[in-house]
C-alpha cells in the first residue's frame, strides 16, 4: 500500500517559530514561518525530491520565493536546516568541509599548540546534513576532546533528517555543479585530509536555487528534479500580502492598488530591458505605504515607488 506524500502543506503554510513573523512567501527577509503555496506543483516537486532522493533545482526570478521555500519546508516537517549562500569564490568542497591550512601552519611551530589534524576540519552544510554526529566531532571522535567539537549550526527542528539550501548555484564557477555530482548522487564523500568517510545516515532534502544568470551543466541538471517559479500574478501578490501582513493592518484597497501598480511597472521594465519588481519589492512597497501612511494618490507615492520598485543595473 502506498505511503502517500510526506509533505502536505496548506495553501498558506504557517509554522510557529515563537517569534513575530518576518517571513514572506517570496522575498528575501524571511524566517520560514509563512509561505504561500500558490501552485500545487510546488508541494509536488518537494515530494518528488524526497521520493527520489534528488536535489530540487529551483529556478525563477529573484524575490519569487525560492530560498524561502526550503526553510518553510524544514519548519513544516520539523527537520534540521542548513544553508550555504554561493558566491564566485565558493568551491564544491566548501559545501562538504573546509580545512584550516593557515591555523594548522601557525600551530605547527609548537608541539604544544599543534592539535590532531581533524581539529582543523570545519564541516560544511552537506556533511552536517549527511551525518550530524560525525560532523560534530569533525571525523575525529577518538582524537579530539569534546571542547574541540564543532557546534551544529542548525537552529530548526531536530531528529535525523535535514533540509539543505544551496542558494544561487549559478554564481559559482562553472565547475562547481559538476564537482558535486558524485557526492549528491551517492550521498557520501571522503575527507581528503584525514581519510574519514562520510555517508548519509538518512537522505537529506536538498534545495538548489538559480536565478538563471549562467547555464548549468546538463549532467548536473539531469541529476536534479526541477521547478521554475513564475513571476507573480495579481492573485499571487494579493495572497502573499494577506498572508504576511498582520491581519489588523490589512488594507485590501491598498493591496489591490499596489498589485496593479507593480504589474504595470514590471511590464514597463521588461519592455525597456529593466529589472521587473518582484514579490519581495511589492511587499516592501506595501509595508512602506502602511508605515508611512502613503497611498497611491498621495503626491509622495511617486518618489516612494521609484525607491522601492524601480531598480537599475547601475546607480
Amino acid at each position: 500500500m502506498s505511503a502517500g506524500p510526506i509533505f502536505e502543506p496548506e495553501e498558506i503554510q504557517r509554522c510557529d517559530t515563537g517569534e513575530p513573523s518576518r517571513a514572506v512567501g517570496g522575498g528575501d527577509t524571511r524566517d520560514g514561518s509563512v509561505y504561500v503555496y500558490h501552485r500545487p506543483d510546488i508541494a509536488l516537486a518537494v515530494n518528488i525530491a524526497i521520493a527520489t532522493n534528488r536535489p530540487l533545482l529551483l529556478g525563477g526570478p529573484s524575490g519569487c520565493g525560492k530560498s524561502t521555500l526550503a526553510l518553510n519546508v524544514a519548519r513544516s516537517l520539523g527537520w534540521r536546516y542548513y544553508e550555504a549562500v554561493v558566491s564566485s569564490h565558493t568551491e564544491a568542497r566548501d559545501l562538504l568541509y573546509r580545512f584550516d591550512h593557515i591555523g594548522r601552519l601557525n600551530d605547527a611551530h609548537s608541539e604544544e599548540t599543534l592539535r590532531h589534524i581533524a581539529a582543523y576540519v570545519e564541516p560544511g552544510v552537506l556533511w552536517w546534513a549527511f551525518d550530524r554526529e560525525s560532523a560534530a566531532h569533525r571525523g575525529g571522535r577518538d582524537a579530539l576532546s569534546p571542547e574541540q567539537y564543532a557546534a551544529d549550526p542548525s537552529e530548526v527542528g531536530g531528529g535525523e533528517r535535514a533540509v539543505v539550501l544551496i542558494d544561487e548555484i549559478d554564481k559559482a564557477d562553472v565547475d562547481v555543479p559538476n564537482n558535486l555530482l558524485v557526492q549528491l548522487g551517492s550521498l557520501q564523500f571522503e575527507v581528503e585530509h584525514t581519510g574519514f568517510p562520510v555517508k548519509a545516515k538518512s537522505a537529506p532534502l536538498i534545495f538548489i536555487t538559480t536565478n538563471g544568470e549562467r547555464e548549468l551543466p546538463l549532467a548536473f541538471m539531469r541529476r536534479c528534479v526541477t521547478l521554475t517559479l513564475p513571476r507573480p500574478t495579481k492573485d499571487i501578490l494579493l495572497k502573499v500580502a494577506r498572508a504576511v501582513i498582520p491581519e489588523p493592518e490589512h488594507d485590501e484597497a491598498l493591496f489591490d492598488s499596489l498589485a496593479d501598480h507593480v504589474l504595470k511597472e514590471a511590464a514597463e521594465q521588461e519592455k525597456n530591458a529593466g529589472i521587473p519588481p518582484s514579490t519581495a519589492e511589492y511587499l516592501d512597497t506595501v509595508r512602506a505605504c502602511l508605515s508611512l501612511d502613503i497611498r497611491p494618490d498621495d503626491a509622495r507615492f511617486k518618489d516612494l515607488s521609484n525607491i522601492t520598485l524601480r531598480k537599475r543595473q547601475s546607480i
